[in-house]
């Protein structure tokens, strides 16, 4: 797929507040500081489209860009940052499951995972929310440039391993860098042919 266009269409905090239409939505959430805007740059080659920040947890909103005027990224707020109030956590929570559960267009959620880490908990459980909720969804591991292969894969396997105990199949995995651009192409490939499909 090529990327024609990429602009910022409309923030809210209220998914009857999301855009009017029949397209299909991709939405991109995961850990505070997992890499998410600058995912959301490479993907659409677009540098400051999704504002970065050296602050993890900035996003506090639902961000819609349109894509080839044809289809949307989602930037959902992240999850599990510790140091917010829980006044804050507990408003964001209600923000990613309202749009998570009620919003029609989104055809895939797209978990972004630090590929630095060892399996963590709290994305586990995430996982386990989305399953039990039948949303559809893919994992996608950030931060590959950051390590070796070997530390990558290992942590990716084990990742698998864990998740093949509770899972029948597992959901489609991209490996992807940022900075290298790995990873691009078959996420755009995937979202592709997802686009073809009708939205139920």
């Amino acid at each position: 797929m090529i990327i024609n266009t990429a602009k910022f269409e409309i923030s809210n905090t209220d998914v009857n507040k999301c855009p009017d239409s029949r397209k299909h939505e991709y939405a991109f959430i995961g850990r505070s500081n997992v890499g998410k805007s600058s995912l959301i740059n490479m993907l659409t080659g677009k540098k400051n489209l999704a504002m970065t920040s050296s602050t993890p947890g900035k996003t506090m909103l639902i961000n819609h860009f349109i894509v080839n005027d044809s289809w949307y990224i989602v930037d959902l707020p992240g999850y599990g940052y510790a140091q917010r109030s829980k006044s804050d956590r507990t408003r964001l929570e209600k923000i990613i499951k309202s749009y998570i559960l009620r919003r029609e267009q989104m055809t895939n959620l797209f978990l972004l995972i630090d590929s630095r880490h060892k399996p963590q908990k709290i994305d586990l459980e995430f996982m386990e929310f989305l399953g039990e909720n039948g949303v559809p969804f893919s994992i996608v591991f950030t931060k590959t440039d950051k390590q070796s292969k070997k530390t990558t894969d290992e942590n990716i396997s084990n990742y698998c391993k864990i998740l093949s105990e509770q899972w029948e199949e597992l959901p489609p995995i991209f490996v992807t860098s940022s900075e290298t651009g790995a990873g691009r192409e078959e996420m755009l490939d995937y979202i592709e042919q997802l686009n073809q499909l009708p939205l139920e």
